[in-house]
């Protein structure tokens, strides 16, 4: 596939916008995120001047009318997902949660790094490392996946993203014993496996899902976004997936140096959740991992939500149908009390048919054949984004109005009640879903424990959010969508058709006879050292050129045996005479 063409248009003052295939709430959007990434199955883990909003109120919220009852009942409702906490002696966070309905256990480890802590010069090392996890330890020398089909384990991967690496499956209760035996040689034992002719081969599969991934249609749209929207030495300042160049340099010495440093248990947060006792648990895990050395201690980069000074605008040629215009914001990390109310603004934008940009390009103006919203939030930084995917016919201008129309008028207004309500109902439902998996629990747990330090994070999530109001969600709006905006317009390619008449091209046509020159007339005249004058008029231009042709050359140096005097001798006649200067 032709590689997509760049084009940069001129940078304005102003806000910023990305891609998402759905609305994400923070607690929805950490269980929809989890798989969300580069993993080791080949799923690798992510015009026009734009009207200048007004950082001033531009009107009071609209005030806030009776609750939705559902919104009640749901605050009324029960939901929790109770565990137990233990931190081993080497360092190791365990989180058990006792879930008795099947007679199976999920065990979910997370190690607290991800692309965010490559040094520069080793892009998408995280997931090449997440890889290697797979391909087998000092004591079981042979594919990780193998080993947990023989003993029944289902749903089962690894997944790399900014801020950590995943890795889980759930086995039935009586192979418990066999996937602790396994996860505890990986951490402990791995580099006993690992050799260059294993590190080469993961190179090139990580290197294949970058092309795959980069051949589809506006493929490389998120390299685009991640290098505009964060500076050159930000921790998200390049993908999960990393360059070529990169992955090709990384050496053994480099897996070697990554697994010492971050694959420690003081690391790493390991989830039972389960048909077990946490007591049990907690017995088990200190059998097989309580041996493994803790692992130097590691420093996180801090919170960082860069501010983009002025809108910055691109265009982007791609294979596509379809034109397609992506916005993106630089917003707060995920766990600030602002995300929650940004995630009612994206609900309101886009969350369903009948949100306001749906509504209005995809059903009322029929300009657009989709409109995605999202506020992902992730350790460091987040970013909200809306992308919208014109019909081929649009004018992207006028969807552009739309777009910041429909912004400005929430911001200037807040958003209504009932749509505050209509996120929380659909945000609570998604999570209440999600409690029926131990799956999903054992990753919402270890989540927020990494990120806040408690695993029950999600519920003062949940909280933040159902404690929104039109007036909280215009301030976040106000406060973090009136800043610098990235926009990115991908528009197809040409598609011009070859034409000439036939052509006879079993030879060579023959050339045409051959026109006289017209040399246009010129006087002659000899000065009386014997120089011979040739002067030619010309009027095009105000300008006269003078040539001097000598009859002597390189000849003359084979008649003196001196070769080389003829060139050494031309140089030299600009260099002056004893009554001129140099020219």
């Amino acid at each position: 596939m032709r590689a997509p063409r760049l084009v940069r248009i001129r940078k304005e003052a102003g806000t910023r916008v990305c891609e998402m295939s759905k609305t994400i709430t923070s607690v929805a959007g950490v269980l929809a995120s989890l798989l969300a990434a580069s993993c080791a199955t080949g799923q690798a883990s992510d015009t026009y001047a734009a009207p200048m909003i007004s950082a001033q109120p531009a009107g009071a919220a609209a005030a806030t009318p009776a609750r939705d009852p559902t919104v009640a009942k749901i605050a009324a409702m029960k939901y929790d997902v109770p565990f137990t906490k233990y931190v081993l002696k080497n360092g190791l966070t365990l989180i058990v949660h006792e879930d008795t309905k099947t007679p199976t256990v999920t065990v979910h480890i997370v190690y607290h790094v991800g692309s965010k802590n490559e040094p520069k010069g080793r892009s998408g090392f995280a997931h090449l490392f997440e890889h290697l996890m797979f391909n087998g330890s000092q004591h079981f020398n042979d594919d990780f996946f193998k080993a947990t089909q023989q003993i029944g384990a289902t749903n089962q991967n690894g997944t790399t993203n900014t801020d950590r690496t995943n890795y889980f499956q759930t086995v039935p209760k009586g192979a418990l014993d066999s996937i602790l035996w396994l996860e505890s040689d990986r951490m402990g034992y791995l580099l006993g496996a690992v050799d260059q002719a294993r590190l080469d081969e993961q190179r090139s599969v990580v290197q294949n899902e970058k092309r795959q991934r980069e051949n589809q249609p506006y493929g490389k749209v998120y390299d685009r976004q991640v290098e505009a929207t964060y500076p050159d030495g930000h921790p998200y300042d390049h993908t999960v997936i990393g360059s070529m160049e990169d992955l090709n340099a990384a050496k053994m010495s480099d897996v070697q140096d990554w697994f010492k440093t971050w694959y420690g248990p003081s690391n790493a947060i390991l989830v039972v959740a389960g048909d077990i006792k946490p007591e049990d648990a907690k017995a088990q895990v200190e059998k097989f991992f309580g041996e493994i050395p803790p692992g130097p201690p590691v420093s996180q980069p801090k919170a960082w939500v860069p501010a983009l000074a002025e809108n910055q605008r691109e265009i982007m040629y791609d294979r596509v149908a379809q034109p397609r215009i992506y916005m993106t914001w630089n917003v707060p990390e995920l766990g600030n009390a602002d995300g929650e109310q940004l995630d009612h603004v994206a609900a309101a934008l886009g969350g369903d048919r009948n949100a306001r940009l749906t509504k209005r390009l995809v059903f009322d103006e029929q300009v657009a054949t989709s409109v995605f919203v999202g506020n992902p939030q992730s350790e460091i930084s987040g970013q909200f984004s809306i992308t919208v995917t014109a019909k081929p016919d649009a004018d992207l201008k006028k969807i552009e109005v739309a777009i910041h129309e429909e912004l400005n008028r929430l911001i200037a207004s807040g958003p209504t009640q009932a749509e505050i309500d209509k996120n929380i109902v659909s945000t609570v439902s998604g999570v209440i879903s999600g409690l029926e998996s131990t799956s999903s629990k054992a990753a919402q747990l270890a989540q927020w424990e990494m990120i806040t330090g408690d695993p029950n994070g999600w519920k003062a999530s949940l909280e933040r959010l159902e404690a929104g109001t039109p007036a909280t969600v215009q301030a976040a709006a106000r406060k973090w969508l009136t800043r610098g905006s990235y926009t990115l317009t991908v528009l197809p390619f040409g598609d011009p058709a070859a034409f000439s008449p036939a052509v006879d091209r079993s030879k060579m046509p023959a050339p045409g006879a051959v026109a006289d020159a017209d040399f246009p007339a010129y006087q002659t005249a000899t000065l009386s050292n014997g120089v011979k004058v040739m002067l030619v008029e010309r009027h095009d231009v105000p300008q006269v050129s003078v040539s001097m042709l000598l009859d002597t050359g390189y000849p003359a140096d084979q008649a003196t045996i001196k070769e080389g005097l003829a060139s050494v001798t031309a140089n030299m006649m600009d260099e002056g005479t004893t009554t001129r200067t140099a020219l």
